[in-house]
């Protein structure tokens, strides 16, 4: 670190000497200014990983757990390709900065996985550089399970904060926070969670491979079917169970096979009872999700569609919370743009601007049916100039205003 040590980072330090070459991990500080302090990472890998913490959002959870002054324990934070951090707060330092320490990994990282999670943010970021780097780097970071890893965060916790805490006081407590945010959600959010529901399927049945937030939406509203028992293990997995079973309908319903949906189900849901913690579930969940919509995305390519035509058009669905321009796809192929434009409208029959508010306006339809969120915010989530441009744009395609198209939703669910 570059600044002076407290007695918690000086025994941090120690702790961090005796622990086996083959289990070293990283430790990392950072400031609520979203300054790196110091890391022990070596330089080579310094720049990729904090940028990846930032890019999987590690940062904005690090940040929202600094500020949530009623909890100080250890927040593990996941991320889409699966990379684990864990935050560590100081107790007698102002919450100011909070120790991470990280990444890892819950299982060895598939290639094919990492290239189709990272093709997203690899195209968002222009830079084929960062997905060939991360490629690179990842298959060396350390390996653990949710088990060693979370006693790994609490031997750290509890080093920085000189505490005795124990991983069962851990565990209780965190079912307790559970246990309330559940009575929370029955008592007044169960509208939210079956709307969060319908949108989740709804990406299945679409092949929608820009479902990251909705994902992320859903898992924070509820916490899965609300069985109780001794083994909160048991309750995950009929969870997840579940889950999985509602993800293989969608995705028949969507033009999958069932003579690959029922199979490709059952494969994952044994594999659900195979695992052996949370943590590995909640991978095993996430990998599944991404699974059967990548397989729907398949099926509704277009098959007179151009690899080049095809990869702008995936773009465009990953990229719908921003404005993207005919320049932008240009550069991601490596056409000019007015090569491009031709070629895109003699393959899909529409111009660029066309489709791409064509598709906006389909993903304005799901947002309008399966949350409750006003016509200025899903205007801005969809980066459409002006909420009165966006009205403009969805009568035109859709025949109604959005207003009218959510009433007469509501309306028809009345009357069913």
């Amino acid at each position: 670190m570059t600044q002076e040590l407290t007695t918690g980072e000086q025994h941090l330090f120690l702790l961090s000497s005796l622990i086996p070459q083959d289990e070293r991990f990283y430790f990392w500080a950072y400031a609520l200014d979203k300054r790196c302090i110091g890391t022990s990472c070596p330089d080579e890998q310094k720049e990729l990983l904090d940028q990846c913490f930032f890019l999987f959002g590690g940062m904005e959870k690090m940040t929202a757990h600094l500020q949530q002054t009623d909890t100080d324990y250890p927040l593990i934070i996941g991320s889409p390709v699966d990379l684990q951090w864990a935050v560590i707060i100081e107790h007698n330092r102002a919450r100011d900065h909070a120790i991470v320490i990280g990444p890892i990994f819950y299982h060895p990282p598939l290639e094919d996985q990492l290239r189709s999670v990272l093709g997203a943010y690899a195209s968002h970021l222009k830079s084929h550089a960062f997905m060939s780097a991360c490629l690179e780097l990842f298959p060396q970071l350390p390996v653990f399970s949710y088990a060693i890893f979370s006693r790994y965060v609490l031997m750290v916790h509890n080093t920085v904060n000189e505490q005795q805490l124990s991983l069962s006081e851990l565990i209780r407590d965190t079912s307790a926070s559970n246990h309330k945010q559940e009575h929370f959600i029955q008592a007044r959010d169960r509208v939210k969670v079956y709307q969060a529901e319908k949108a989740m399927l709804q990406m299945v049945r679409e092949g929608d491979i820009n479902y990251q937030n909705v994902f992320k939406n859903s898992m924070g509203l509820s916490p899965g079917v609300p069985v109780h028992g001794r083994d909160p293990l048991r309750q995950a997995k009929i969870s997840i169970t579940v889950f999985t079973s509602l993800v293989c309908r969608a995705a028949m319903e969507g033009g999958l096979s069932p003579e690959i949906a029922y199979p490709l189900g059952d494969s994952y849901i044994q594999a659900v009872e195979d695992c052996r913690d949370s943590g590995e579930l909640s991978a095993l969940a996430h990998a599944m999700y991404h699974d059967f919509i990548y397989r729907v995305h398949q099926l509704h390519a277009n098959p007179n569609y151009s690899h080049t035509i095809q990869k702008c058009c995936d773009y465009i669905a990953l990229s719908l919370d921003r404005k993207i321009s005919a320049s932008d796809l240009a550069a991601l192929v490596g056409y000019s743009e007015y090569y491009l434009t031709e070629k895109f409208k003699a393959e899909t029959g529409v111009s660029v601007s066309t489709y791409i508010r064509t598709v906006k306006i389909e993903r304005a339809k799901v947002l309008l049916e399966t949350t409750d969120l006003t016509i200025q915010e899903i205007s801005d989530q969809l980066a459409f100039n002006t909420p009165n441009y966006f009205i403009q744009s969805f009568k035109s395609t859709v025949g109604c205003t959005p207003k009218a198209f959510r009433k007469k939703l509501q309306e028809d669910k009345t009357y069913h």
